[in-house]
Formats: structure tokens, C-alpha cells, sequence
């Protein structure tokens, strides 16, 4: 009946490309080719279709089979072509209707007794799907919640080959109930937001992390262990705000590439801590064939902290620099470049030398000299140009625990960090812009709202002295405006700016 068409989707990253799966039949030996770049995993389709389709009863024609996947330049990967694959295949005998299989996109893995495996990636998969204009999407049963979290598509669940051609028309006799294939990890449960209130004492520090939140401001915090700087940053992503429809989609979309399972989308911030001693790779992800997200993209839209900074390797803290300034991450492999989102908020936490008793009241550093210079030179100073609040803690002494409760808890740190970001939009609101860390140094310095000379004066002097860069000037301003925001001013002020450098150079004891 000539060549039957369906779709598929082919992902490069977070992007997905809606790809044309050309299934063709001839007369002359049996045969079955699939062309169009395909990897070794999607060449391995032929024979899990075979015996899939024979298993489900839906023998494949005995003549030539060539099925094309166009764009034929692009490469793809994985199993998930499996069900378009089938189904073009089986069409081309007359057992489907043309015109319904034409108007689908088919996503999944096939098992040898023709049941539909999930897949990773299945959420960027339909909403690819839908951009292009693909109306229905047929997915294996335990991926039909998270292809559901995407409007304006009607998902079919598939646990079958043989459901999937009775949805397009095929006359197959009722057959056995069969257990669908479920999901490797079972969903994590909510987990409980940690409470500010628990931190105590240090109050210029939490302070520092409300404004942090404010503007989306990257931090550093420095202080001997047992300081509380592990506990501070925890509680960021509870007192940010929540994450719209697009930013959940996209931060889902991360954990469905990482392989995670993906039920409801998750309006908290995501939290990501990796170790001190991942690898690069681990960092912004990579992979030879199939390219998995890293810390950095699984952090997008939430927050990226790296605990005991000291101790990562320079060439993973260097790995930051790009993606801080562009808010993207490129990974480039032979033939193919993957993209991922990496627009995340970065806290770091650091001891002040090796042994973490460098300038501790009442301890002793056991570290020699050189050893406490390699050890802060670690943090290089273009990457210290990028942050924008630095704090120096100290431990809370345990005579002066009664009463130094900060007394904020995350409930009333949130409800501020709101009404910040509503001025902050409300102020940028004919710019591109919606926090104030994204604002250009450009509009900072020269539009509309630039600080008076009286109020810049600071900022001059510390140029002057060298102790400040460009960078460094706008970050600060960025900085102030986030202290204003939070304290309800419409324009900058000295003690907005006194405040933001103190807080660039660092909370001292």
C-alpha cells in the first residue's frame, strides 16, 4: 500500500526534534533495514520488533522492509523509536489506518513479549511533540502520568503493541490481561521543608540569605565546620518562591532525562549538592551516546551547592564559569552538541584552611602557611568575581545559645522574599529582566533608575583603590537593589550600598 508514516521524537539535550519514521514494503527478499543515522541501541530495534510483533500476533510482512527516520542528517538514540518503528512497519500491510497513525506520535521501548517499556525522557519528548503540533502522543503505561503533565496533548498509555493497534484501527481478537511494565524507582515522597528557624544565631548570615533569595544572588559562606553553613544553605529553596508552570516543566523535564520517575511537577526549587569529589563529567553531565544531564542542569531553576568548596578540583570549580554567565550548558560529542538549561542559584560553603581551625577563637590550626594559600587559592578569582554576597561565620558558642534564635522562621523569610521579587518585577517591568541578580550592569550604571553621584561614591572609591572590578561594581548594585527591595525603597541609598559591599566583602565576627 505504498509508504506509511508515523512519528517519533529524537532529544539533543532538553530540545527535541519531531522525527518522520518512513516504513516502506517491496517486493524481494525478507528483509529488514532501518536507515536515517540511527545508534547502535536504535539498530537493535529490528529484532525487538520481530519478535515483538510476532509475539503480539502481528506477524510482520515476509517481504523487504526499509524504514527511513528523516530528517536522515540527525542522529538519534535509544530504544525509545521502538513503538513508531512497529508501527509504521505493521501499517504497511494494511492493518492500521494510514491517516491515524499519521496524525501520532509514538514514544517507548519494546520488550520481546510486545509489552511497552518506559523510557527517560518522555516529558521533553511530548512537549516537542506538541511545538510541532502533534495532537496525540501513544506512551508505555508507566510514562502516561508524566506525558499527561503537558497541555494541549491527548496521551495514550499503551501497555501493549497490540493496544496500540487497536487505537488505530486494527482488527485483533481480545486477548489476556496483561501486568504493564512499571518504573524501576518507585517517585520520592515530598520531603518536609527545613525550617530557618532551626538556625541559631547568626543572624547577619540568614539576613545575607534572605537577600540571596531576594535577587537571586550567587553566595559564599566561609566559616569553620560546625558554623551552620550546610544547615543555611539547605534551607534556600524553602524560602524561594514557587516555581511557575514553565520553570516546573523544565525542571521536571531534567529529572525525566536523568531517568528519574516524574508523577507531579514539583513547585519547590530543586536542591542539588554534589560531592566534592564528582568528576567534571558528573558535574555538567556528558556521556559517549546518550548525553544525561548534570548537577549543574538538574540545579536549573533551583539551587546548585557545593559543599566543602575548598576540596573540589579547580577544573570542576572552572566548569561554573560558563554557565553562570550564559545560564546554559553546551556539551559538544562527535557529530552531535547537547544543550541544558543552567540557569541556578550557586551557594558555596568552604572551610577557612584544610584543618577548618584558621582564625577560630579558642582553636588551633595545625595547617602551615602554604598549605592555607593553596587552599583558598582553590577558589580562583574570576570565580569570585561572579559571586555576589560573601560571609564570614563563626561558630555560635554554647554559653550564648539561650536567646540568639535568628526568630525567622521560613514562613516570614518566603512572605519577604516575595514581596521583594513583586517590587523588583514591578520595577523592571519594561525591561527583559525579573531579577534584579539578571539585570545588565549597562541599565544599572546608565538608565533610568541610576544612583546619584553621592550614592556611587562607595562604589568610586573602591575602584579607585583597585579592590573592585566592573563586574564587582554591578554586582554590588544589583546587590542594593535587592537590600531596597526588601526594605520597600524605590531608589538606592548609601546604606543600601555600605551594606551590599559589606556584604561583598564579608560578614566578620
Amino acid at each position: 500500500m505504498g509508504v506509511t508514516r508515523t512519528w517519533a521524537v529524537a532529544l539533543s539535550g532538553l530540545e527535541g526534534t519531531l522525527v518522520e519514521v518512513e516504513a516502506d514494503l517491496s517486493n524481494q527478499m525478507p528483509d529488514f533495514h532501518i536507515i536515517g543515522l540511527p545508534d547502535k541501541a536504535l539498530g537493535e530495534a529490528v529484532q525487538r520488533v520481530r519478535n515483538a510483533s510476532a509475539n503480539s500476533g502481528l506477524a510482520l510482512p515476509r517481504r523487504r522492509l526499509t524504514v527511513n527516520l528523516s530528517p536522515a542528517s540527525l542522529p538519534k538514540q535509544g530504544s525509545g523509536f521502538d513503538v513508531a518503528i512497529a508501527v509504521a512497519a505493521l501499517a504497511t500491510d494494511g492493518l492500521m489506518d494510514p491517516a491515524s497513525i499519521a496524525a501520532t506520535a509514538h514514544i517507548g521501548e519494546l520488550g520481546l513479549d510486545g509489552r511497552l517499556r518506559p523510557v527517560p525522557g518522555v516529558l521533553p519528548a511530548v512537549r516537542a511533540a506538541r511545538r510541532a503540533g502533534i495532537e496525540r502522543v501513544v506512551v508505555p503505561w508507566a510514562n502516561r502520568a508524566e506525558a499527561e503533565l503537558v497541555d494541549g496533548v491527548r496521551v495514550t498509555g499503551a501497555i501493549t503493541l497490540t493496544d496500540v493497534a487497536r487505537l488505530h484501527g486494527a482488527e485483533i481478537a481480545d486477548a489476556p490481561e496483561v501486568v504493564p511494565v512499571r518504573t524501576v524507582m518507585d517517585p520520592a515522597p515530598e520531603a518536609p521543608v527545613p525550617e530557618l528557624a532551626d538556625v541559631i544565631g547568626q543572624r547577619d548570615a540568614v539576613e545575607a540569605l534572605i537577600v540571596a533569595a531576594s535577587g537571586g544572588h550567587h553566595m559564599l559562606m566561609t566559616g569553620p565546620p560546625g558554623a551552620g553553613k550546610t544547615m543555611l544553605a539547605q534551607r534556600l529553596p524553602g524560602i524561594l518562591p514557587d516555581l511557575d508552570d514553565e520553570a516546573a516543566l523544565v525542571s521536571a523535564s531534567i529529572r525525566s532525562l536523568s531517568g528519574q520517575p516524574v508523577v507531579r511537577l514539583e513547585r519547590t526549587a530543586p536542591f542539588e549538592a554534589p560531592h566534592h569529589s564528582a568528576s567534571v563529567a558528573a558535574l555538567v553531565g556528558g556521556g559517549s551516546r546518550t548525553v544525561r544531564p548534570g548537577a549543574i542542569a538538574r540545579a536549573s531553576e533551583g539551587v546548585l551547592f557545593l559543599d566543602e568548596a575548598g576540596e573540589h578540583s579547580s577544573r570542576t570549580l572552572d566548569a561554573l564559569r560558563q554557565p553562570l554567565e550564559t545560564g546554559s550548558i553546551v556539551i559538544h560529542r562527535a557529530g552531535f552538541t547537547a544543550s541544558f538549561p543552567a540557569r541556578f542559584q550557586l551557594v558555596m560553603a568552604t572551610n577557612p584552611c584544610p584543618c577548618g581551625n584558621y582564625g577560630v577563637r579558642g582553636a588551633e590550626c595545625i595547617c602551615p602557611p602554604g598549605a592555607i594559600r593553596r587552599y583558598q587559592s582553590r577558589l580562583s578569582g574570576p570565580l569570585l568575581d561572579r559571586i555576589d554576597i560573601e560571609v564570614m561565620m563563626s561558630r555560635v558558642l554554647v554559653a550564648h545559645h539561650e536567646g540568639t534564635s535568628t526568630a525567622v522562621t521560613t514562613a516570614q523569610a518566603r512572605e519577604r522574599v516575595i514581596a521583594a521579587r513583586e517590587r523588583a518585577r514591578h520595577r523592571l517591568r519594561d525591561t527583559p529582566w525579573t531579577v534584579n541578580s539578571a539585570v545588565s550592569g549597562t541599565w544599572l550604571r546608565e538608565g533610568p533608575l541610576t544612583p546619584e553621584p553621592l550614592v556611587r561614591r562607595p562604589l568610586q572609591a573602591a575602584m579607585d583603590r583597585g579592590s573592585l572590578t566592573l563586574r564587582g561594581y554591578d554586582r554590588i548594585l544589583r546587590v542594593a537593589w535587592s537590600i531596597a527591595d526588601l526594605a520597600g525603597r524605590d531608589r538606592l541609598g548609601i546604606d543600601d550600598i555600605g551594606r551590599a559591599l559589606f556584604f561583598k566583602k564579608g560578614v566578620r565576627p
